[in-house]
């Protein structure tokens, strides 16, 4: 593997995101990248503390022998995960068997250079401690059956905040989005009725009394509910103030962590002792507010709370919006408020709609939302990126269709340049077909005159005001907030020489920076920011996704690379193709356009265009390596410029997306 190549990978690794130059220095020197094959064993149970693996692509099993030696599977590993570790900090026998179910490429540290690596890093180390607290089990109670348990606390700082109806429908959308086991442990005050029984279709169950002082060496069985919905409900009373409590829910916690991948805590709106203790027993803390400025504030204060007097991890800490109140305030005023990012909105219920929305209302907005959510915590987010290319960017429209028909899941979407365009047509709603009939305005080879407006070449000699025109035509005021479908869009810094990634805001403004082609348009002053276009830096904005977590990446890269250049240029001179333009102008007077695409063949904006397509094939290329899919659409014969061929350049990239189509149901499957 090229150098460059590695230490382009490690940086983007989850793991490794943030460090500093001299620390991925320190990495990048110490680690392998090797390559396993199909069926090939990393490491057997009871062998010795080897190395720490993370994988950069394919897939590993990980899996454990019973008594009777029959193999359990606890786990399968995509990008980004890493393994191995509870060895190497342990320095026992590894636990469970890797093995790589298909062809895969792994960075490996030795044990040795690893714990070089901690004493060098140690931020590394604290990381990596949470983590083992997910995966280490208590093995002498029973065999242990996931390999990694995550426990989210659900809260509030004020009751009927919605954290119940929240809870339940997080945990109907874990179990059926990653066929994964989870329970709920429904805790409240005794003078409390629990609601999630009747919710989940179950009898009125024991409910177990946190107070007790029994010693607990495993949970009876009837005091879990097994609903007809795939997930299990546990019923706690719990004493204010009460040290035992935690002591029980602890135990309780450490026998569940065995059979659960999801552990869901629903807390009361409390903040003595014993619920602050068991917030601190959770790996993710999802506390919920209303949009009203008083409950926004009062959100604020409880996390302030939970950051300086009880130590927080801030990572941990996730607030959500719930809209089941009308917002009286727009979305920078409820950030102002709130002091910090919100993770997620998830909007008002009908007023005659269920509680298991997830089972009984899919497709409803709330539904969506939480839905989002849990593919998130779940590890199973698809994103989307679409590359940068003007006209090539037109097969964007025909991958979006293949995914409309097919009903693909996309999660979030990314794009560059023109590809910023099509993904905020997309994620505001508009359909493939849609955005295909948008480009009727480029129906005839000189309607590209719509879109420039000269102006004198200090910094680019189009000014760019006929296509905001444009933009606002399809896209009005709408900003990041309005749109159903998470969406980043990348710009490249001029100042800082680095790519600049837009998720607030106006979109329009977001389009106009990361479609401003240095050399050609002016270049786009965004608050106090001087912003060119994304496909400087990202050509194909992999890296946008990677950094927040989405671990399935199918990348739409239309940019040629140099040897679909070279091909088309051999097939031109043997006049297998005809030159740029040329089908459009048969039989026509030459016009002004043709005038301008043979003024463009010797022009600035040719050279300027073929220079900066060269530099991003290679750059296009490097990202690609971040996706587990590269749909590239052949484009041959097509140019740059055919605005004019949208029809052409869509059915081009649908072909690509079904020729994929198996390769991508299994990535979104896995």
């Amino acid at each position: 593997m090229n150098p460059k190549d590695k230490e382009f990978i490690i940086k983007e690794l989850p793991f490794f995101s943030g460090l500093a130059k001299g620390e991925l220095a320190a990495i990048k020197a110490r680690a392998q990248v090797v390559e396993y094959h199909k069926g090939q064993i990393i490491y057997e149970e009871k062998s010795s503390p080897s190395a720490f693996y993370c994988i950069i692509s394919g897939r590993v099993q990980i899996y454990t022998k019973d008594k009777e030696g029959r193999q359990l599977t606890l786990e399968y590993l995509h990008r980004g995960k890493y393994f191995g570790i509870i060895s190497l900090l342990t320095n026992e026998p590894h636990s469970v068997t890797s093995l790589a179910i298909n062809d895969c490429v792994i960075l490996v540290i030795k044990k040795d250079d690893f714990d070089f690596v901690l004493k060098s890093i140690p931020r590394l180390a604290i990381d990596l401690s949470r983590t083992l607290s997910r995966r280490l089990k208590r093995k002498d109670i029973h065999q242990k059956k996931i390999f990694e348990s995550t426990v989210v606390s659900v809260f509030s700082s004020y009751a009927h905040a919605g954290k119940t109806v929240y809870a339940l429908n997080l945990a109907l959308s874990l179990r059926r989005e990653t066929a994964k086991s989870v329970i709920i442990l429904d805790i409240l005050p005794q003078d409390k009725i629990h609601t999630l029984p009747h919710k989940l279709e179950l009898a009125q169950p024991r409910i177990f009394d946190l107070s007790s002082s029994a010693e607990i060496y495993i949970l009876p069985k009837d005091y879990i509910l097994e609903s007809k919905f795939g997930v299990n409900l546990c019923c706690f009373y719990y004493q204010q103030d009460n040290d035992t409590c935690l002591k029980r829910l602890i135990e309780i916690l450490s026998l569940l962590v065995n059979d659960y991948h999801y552990i869901l805590l629903d807390l009361p709106a409390a903040m003595d002792r014993s619920i602050i203790s068991m917030l601190n027993q959770s790996d993710l803390i999802h506390i919920l507010s209303s949009p009203d400025p008083v409950d926004l504030k009062r959100t604020n204060n409880l996390v302030s709370r939970l950051k300086t007097d009880f130590n927080f991890d801030p990572q941990k800490i996730k607030t959500i919006v719930n809209e089941y109140k009308l917002a009286k305030i727009d979305y920078s005023c409820q950030l102002e408020i709130l002091g910090q990012e919100i993770f997620a909105t998830i909007p008002k219920i009908k007023f005659d709609a269920g509680e298991r929305l997830i089972i009984d209302d899919p497709d409803c907005e709330y539904s969506k939302a939480v839905r989002r959510i849990a593919r998130q915590l779940g590890d199973c987010l698809v994103g989307l990126v679409l590359g940068v290319g003007v006209g090539y960017g037109f097969c964007h429209i025909g991958v979006l269709k293949v995914i409309e028909e097919e009903k693909i899941p996309i999660d979030i979407i990314a794009g560059s340049s023109i590809g910023s365009l099509i993904a905020s047509l997309w994620a505001i709603g508009k359909s493939s077909q849609e955005i295909l009939e948008i480009t009727s305005k480029f129906r005839q080879p000189k309607h590209i005159w719509g879109l420039i407006d000269l102006t004198f070449p200090r910094f680019g000699f189009i000014k760019g005001n006929k296509l905001r025109r444009f933009l606002k035509k399809h896209l009005g005021d709408k900003t990041f907030y309005d749109v159903k479908l998470p969406l980043k869009i990348i710009a490249s810094d001029v100042r800082r020489k680095e790519p600049r990634i837009l998720d607030k805001g106006l979109l329009v403004d977001a389009i106009m920076a990361s479609c401003s082609m240095p050399g050609v348009f002016a270049p786009f002053k965004f608050k106090e920011e001087v912003l060119f276009d994304g496909g400087v830096t990202n050509p194909l904005p992999t890296e946008s996704l990677m950094q927040i977590g989405v671990k399935k990446i199918i990348a739409v890269n239309v940019t040629p690379s140099r040897e679909d250049i070279l091909r088309q240029l051999v097939k031109l001179k043997e006049g297998v193709l005809p030159e740029p333009g040329a089908l459009a102008q048969q039989n026509k007077p030459l016009g002004w356009f043709g005038r301008l695409k043979n003024i463009f063949k010797l022009n600035i904006v040719d050279i300027i265009f073929s220079s900066v397509e060269v530099l991003q094939s290679e750059v296009a290329r490097r990202e690609g390596e971040l996706a587990d899919i590269v749909l590239h659409p052949d484009t041959t014969g097509l140019f740059w410029l055919e605005l004019h061929r949208a029809d052409e350049f869509a059915r081009r990239g649908e072909m690509e997306a079904r020729n994929n189509l198996d390769k991508i149901w299994q990535l979104v499957n896995e």
